[in-house]
């Protein structure tokens, strides 16, 4: 008989994961908007109001990981929360854009704290032997957010303004804190009586390896987030783009709980490579694409290769790190995720002005070719003798 997935636990923090995820997204494709209206700054500073968020979390889930084990992740999560309702607190009194930008970094650090240690409480709420299914799951939480928040930001502001945005976001976090408070799945932590206290890490050895293979397929994906409307206004798309997220998240939404199911099976590679070959004629579509159906086309294959890859890897990282160290092994994962998302659109930017968009994204290719080639290298050639 199976081992159950939806436990109390793992649907409280699933819950809990989505709210969190849907206040970010309800102010990351805001922030731009309100800081140039607010305070007359330039569009390239507005971008450093959503980007500083992204270093922020870096750093919390840096300095997250190592503290995991010796305080534990039920622990982390309540200080992560404290510090979310403190922090969306203060958009209120962000009265000029440099103070505006230590709220952001600070929000970010409050959400890498949060995450890292919402993440290790939903992979041992599952069952060893069914964490691919059950991580594929909890990551619809963050898909869900992905695909509604956007839509739902926007849509608010043809009706509040923005200080009553920051308002709503301010009662989901709290109504959303609520939740934590039931959940009893902790992670193992070290006894500083009977050891001595262990050097600190931020990286877990076993995990990074792994780790790497989604921080260089993020590097490519970061152009998705940051590119993909310039791109679709300069070749006319407008109207096909505002769907575009949608249909990723719809093929999210109806491929990982299966391909999870399948990796713990028979492993990862078996979904591991079709998803990086999806993957790769996602950015030959994107990268050509001159119509509104083939902006979608490439919107559903990205979906259905990074969106499963993703899922793959995050669960891969947790199966290899032994459970002391599961808290390490998510925070690893991240640190590597938000890495290649963080400075990906910077590097690749540099590119377009001799490239163009199309150009850019073709050239894509080769980074999710460099992301297959590490896969195969860490781990892919050596699965069936591995036992995870």
């Amino acid at each position: 008989m199976k081992e159950p997935l939806w436990t109390r636990d793992f649907i409280i923090v699933f819950i809990f994961n989505f709210f969190i995820m849907l206040a970010m997204f309800l102010l990351m494709v805001t922030i731009s908007g309100y800081a140039i209206d607010e305070f007359g700054i330039s569009t390239s500073n507005a971008g450093l109001a959503a980007g500083i968020f992204i270093v922020g979390s870096l750093i919390g889930r840096i300095l997250t990981g190592h503290q995991l084990a010796l305080m534990g992740a039920r622990k982390i999560m309540y200080i992560g929360t404290i510090m979310f309702i403190i922090t969306y607190g203060l958009y209120f009194f962000a009265g000029n854009f440099w103070m505006l930008l230590i709220v952001r970094f600070l929000n970010g650090f409050a959400n890498g704290v949060a995450t890292t240690a919402v993440g290790t409480i939903a992979a041992l709420a599952l069952p060893h032997a069914r964490r691919g299914e059950g991580i594929g799951y909890f990551s619809l939480s963050f898909v869900m957010a992905t695909a509604i928040g956007p839509y739902l930001a926007f849509t608010l502001l043809d009706y509040v303004d923005y200080q009553m945005l920051f308002l709503i976001v301010f009662i989901v976090v709290l109504v959303a804190s609520v939740f934590t408070i039931y959940i009893k799945t902790d992670n193992e932590t070290i006894d500083l009586t009977r050891e001595p206290k262990p050097r600190f890490q931020f990286l877990d050895k076993e995990a990074l390896p792994v780790a790497t293979t989604i921080l260089i397929i993020c590097l490519a994906h970061s152009t998705i987030f940051s590119f993909i409307a310039l791109f679709a206004e300069e070749r006319g798309l407008g109207a096909a783009a505002s769907y575009f997220f949608l249909i990723n998240a719809v093929m999210m939404l109806l491929t990982r709980p299966f391909t999870g199911r399948l990796m713990d099976l028979k492993g990862a590679n078996i979904i591991v490579y079709p998803a990086l070959v999806v993957y790769f004629f996602a950015y030959l579509v994107l990268g050509n694409a001159t119509t509104g159906w083939m902006l979608l086309l490439a919107g559903a294959l990205i979906g259905l290769g990074y969106g499963n890859f993703q899922s793959i890897i995050q669960a891969l990282c947790i199966k290899l790190a032994e459970r002391k160290n599961v808290g390490l092994a998510t925070s690893t994962f991240f640190i590597c995720l938000d890495f290649g998302l963080g400075i990906g659109s910077y590097i690749f930017g540099q590119l377009v002005p001799f490239i163009g968009y199309g150009g850019l994204y073709n050239s894509m290719t080769l980074i999710v070719l460099a992301g297959a080639v590490m896969y195969f290298m860490v781990y892919g050639r050596k699965e069936k003798y591995l036992t995870i």
